[in-house]
């Protein structure tokens, strides 16, 4: 089998439960992976939608200019069905979003014009202005309009909606999904509400939006809007495809919250997503924080899309710090710590297997230190550290003369120079007090808690 072209892989992505971030929930709870699809976001959906409605409309001719305002995800999937069907494309988006974006539209052949963020709607510098301005000045172009065009929410109408009908049996009960243009929530919603009107729907808006106060009010409070970083959902308007009615309630989430979750994503699920998805998972633990979920319950998150778009900000440590969502001292890796402590650089103090545990307690006050690692040739095989030997000595007076092997305890974990100060610290407890930091083959290095403890708090020094 074999499909015509990459637009036909659109779709039918995967459901996959959550382990890790949802542990201690009763309820199954899943996600709606769309970074699945060939343009590695949900947008895919509603850009071969939107191309093909204005082709049968007869809006769209043959060597058209496609130009559209995006937050690039849109921009990616036009820019692939217009590959396919020989449209040229241009594309506005805003400076604040990540240059992975912009260059892979550029890569597939697209114009790209960056324009400010922190401007109103109408003003004619903006990225929606922008493209209207394009679209009436550049012949057979065509302005697909992703805010109002209603082929938006079709699409989630007709695929989305579905697909969770059919890979859930019909037993979803809570929708979770991020508000930007409001085609995804909406047109799923739409679908989901028909099949079922008790199935819940939950919006999540970023802190900056204008979604969460509208909702409530019906009104349009302009001081409700303030800058924000998270990418692809929240607005300052109010689009046709956002259908309020059908969603049961908004939860806001900062940008902070965002992205640690998306970062936690990667980690504890091995789901290397954006940070709207971030958002969305997020918003959907806050959401069951306040309304207990059961074990009958089927909850779906839509994770929009990949977190390739955002390797430069959100997966980047320096950016993260720098915008305040991180401390410095969260971000150091254990080569970091090594590089920060006086004695780094020295030979690794260990015991032999042969040793007598008098020995160790000799090395142990002369290098004024309170654990070894214990060595039989280059393996490590056990630790010794304080706690441990006073209570083999107040046991037995005679334990000094017996062989190290016979006292010691399981070794200290052996874990890689790029290793993260917070993983480390999950590893110890009263009985890992230290880790040893494979530097190469040839050679180890040890960190304790102590100097977990020195770095932090150089770092916080430095900080204030």
């Amino acid at each position: 089998m074999w499909y015509n072209s990459i637009i036909e892989t659109i779709g039918n992505t995967p459901l996959v439960k959550l382990n890790n971030i949802t542990e201690g929930q009763t309820a199954t709870i899943l996600a709606k992976v769309e970074f699945f699809n060939p343009g590695q976001s949900v947008k895919d959906r509603i850009a071969l939608k939107m191309i093909e409605d204005a082709e049968r409309e007869g809006v769209l001719n043959p060597g058209a200019t496609i130009i559209e305002g995006t937050s690039g995800n849109t921009g990616m999937g036009l820019a692939l069905a217009a590959a396919v069907k020989g449209y040229n494309c241009i594309f506005t988006t805003t400076d604040k979003q990540s240059m992975e974006k912009v260059n892979m539209l550029r890569a597939l052949g697209s114009e790209v014009k960056v324009c400010p963020t922190n401007v109103e709607p109408d003003d004619p510098r903006s990225y929606y202005s922008v493209a209207k301005r394009l679209n009436e000045e550049i012949p057979n172009s065509w302005y697909p309009n992703q805010y109002d065009n209603l082929s938006n929410s079709e699409a989630h109408y007709e695929t989305t909606g579905p697909e969770l009908w059919e890979q859930t049996d019909g037993q979803i009960t809570h929708f979770v999904a991020g508000m930007g243009t409001g085609g995804t929530i909406s047109g799923t919603a739409r679908y989901l509400k028909e099949m079922n009107p008790e199935i819940k729907i939950i919006g999540i808006d970023p802190v900056g939006s204008v979604y969460k106060s509208y909702h409530k009010t019906r009104k349009f409070d302009k001081s409700a809007i303030a800058p924000y970083l998270t990418e692809g959902i929240g607005e300052d308007i109010i689009p046709q495809n956002m259908a309020f009615d059908l969603i049961d309630e908004v939860v806001q989430c900062s940008d902070k919250d965002a992205f640690l979750m998306t970062r936690a994503l990667a980690r504890k699920e091995g789901l290397f997503v954006g940070g709207s998805c971030g958002s969305a998972v997020w918003g959907a633990l806050e959401y069951i924080r306040k309304n207990p979920l059961s074990e009958k319950d089927v909850m779906v998150i839509l994770l929009p899309d990949s977190g390739t778009r955002y390797v430069s900000k959100i997966y980047n440590d320096e950016w993260m710090v720098n915008n305040g969502f991180m401390d410095e001292s969260t971000s150091l890796t254990a080569g970091d710590i090594l590089y920060l402590k006086e004695n780094g650089e020295r030979s690794l103090i260990k015991v032999d297997a042969d040793d007598t545990l008098g020995k160790a307690i000799r090395i142990m006050g002369d290098e004024d230190i309170s654990q070894l690692p214990v060595f039989e040739g280059s393996n490590v095989i056990g630790s010794l550290y304080e706690t441990q030997i006073l209570n083999h000595l107040v046991d037995d007076s005679s334990a000094k003369e017996r062989k190290v092997t016979e006292v010691m305890s399981k070794p200290f974990p052996v874990v890689s120079r790029d290793i993260r100060l917070t993983q480390i610290s999950k590893m110890m407890d009263k009985n890992t007090p230290a880790v040893l930091i494979k530097m190469d083959d040839h050679n180890m290095q040890i960190l304790t808690r102590s100097d977990l403890i020195n770095a932090i708090s150089n770092t916080k020094n430095k900080e204030s």
